[in-house]
């Protein structure tokens, strides 16, 4: 079933279940679907950039949520948490911080990196390796504390 299918199905059973925040977080997929399916490059959405699209979504909230704490609007900052919680849902489990480091290793080991000089490489093999089961931001704060 492809994310879109899923979607659509997950957004009938919010609409009947009269569930707002489910509805905000699904509606917003829906509509980067949308978007992402009349872009014009005539490209059809595959897995891979059905994970690129929630991450997208999911760091858009993220952004907007570190503002509203940063300016103490709760109001809009628990809006930001309930989207990212819903959206999440439809990306791949998340890898701990232990699977995450074993993996990691595998990768340097892989590349030859030896130093931060190698972050780039490393961070290459990463992200397309580990693409939608861990945040980029925790990758390369583990890549950082491997390689120095």
């Amino acid at each position: 079933m492809t994310l879109e299918e899923k979607i659509n199905l997950d957004l009938k059973d919010a609409m009947k279940a009269k569930d707002k925040v489910a509805l905000r977080g699904i509606r917003a997929i829906k509509a980067a679907i949308l978007l992402a399916n009349t872009d014009g490059s005539g490209e059809e959405l595959n897995e891979e950039k059905e994970i690129k699209l929630v991450q997208k979504l999911i760091k858009q909230r993220r952004d907007s949520l570190d503002i509203y704490e940063k300016q103490n609007r709760e109001d809009l900052a628990v809006q930001e948490r309930e989207e990212i919680e819903i959206i999440e849902k439809y990306l791949p489990k998340q890898l701990n911080e232990e699977e995450l480091t074993a993996v990691l290793r595998e990768i340097i080991a892989q590349t030859g990196a030896s130093s931060a000089k190698d972050m780039g490489k490393v961070m290459g093999a990463a992200s397309k390796a580990l693409a939608g089961k861990a945040d980029g931001k925790t990758i390369s704060a583990l890549v950082k504390n491997l390689l120095g």
